[in-house]
């Protein structure tokens, strides 16, 4: 199973959030120096959201995100702003491994098809953001259906994975729930990303016991909680 460092951008800054609100965010410094250590601790793939994006100015941080990609030269899967397949298609040609569909991909489903049509199924990935069971989108304020009938309509249309996201947990520390990761896991045929409360070894294990393809670390990587070294070897 595939560890994936988060490097979530706001401002120009490397920052963690906890429960996706702005006012909470920690800085952790530059995106690619945060990006260059996890490397040089054995990551091979990064998880980077713009999340200047996310909150409405999707030009921000691209330079600085280009850079990124070519200084790293590792697989990257990106999310954060893209509302259009402009959007989407701007970020592959840059040389992102895969892009996250979030909020665009309940709203205008087509462009998943769109998408895989163009650039191949492997390189999109839809984002499942769960709440209490349901898909919230807009900043994971607005619910939006169930979980696994939107994960499955994803799949359907052409999304080559998924990114689960569980919200009730996320950036808490506090532990994952494998309730809803197993269900997903098994709902779909597809490849899936779980983040959200992974705060130790044991919850990477659970994970990958469950048959995820991959899991993202992000507020317990940075404030210490759980170590780049301890989760790759639980994830064998």
């Amino acid at each position: 199973m595939h560890v994936f460092p988060a490097v979530d951008i706001l401002g120009g800054q490397c920052v963690q959030l906890v429960q996706g609100k702005r006012e909470s965010a920690s800085f952790f410094g530059n995106p690619k120096d945060c990006a260059l250590k996890w490397i040089r601790e054995g990551a091979d793939r990064l998880h980077v959201v713009n999340l200047d994006g996310a909150f409405g100015v999707s030009g921000a941080n691209v330079a600085l995100i280009e850079d990124l990609i070519a200084e790293t030269g590792v697989y990257v899967q990106l999310g954060g702003g893209i509302r259009s397949y402009a959007d989407a298609s701007g970020w592959l040609d840059t040389g992102v491994s895969r892009v996250i569909l979030g909020t665009v991909a309940v709203q205008e489903p087509s462009i998943i098809s769109e998408l895989s049509g163009s650039y191949g199924s492997e390189r999109v990935m839809a984002g499942v953001d769960a709440k209490d069971g349901q898909v919230v989108i807009r900043g994971w304020e607005e619910p939006a259906g169930e979980y696994l009938s939107w994960a499955k309509r994803f799949v359907g249309l052409g999304a080559g994975s998924l990114l689960f996201t569980n919200v009730d947990v996320e950036g808490l520390q506090r532990g994952i729930q494998s309730g809803p990761v197993t269900a997903l896991i098994d709902a779909v045929p597809v490849p899936v990303v779980v983040a959200g409360g992974v705060s130790s070894p044991g919850d990477v294990a659970t994970i990958r016991d469950a048959g995820a393809e991959g899991v993202v670390l992000g507020s317990s990587l940075y404030h210490g909680k759980i170590t780049l070294r301890s989760a790759m070897e639980a994830a064998r």
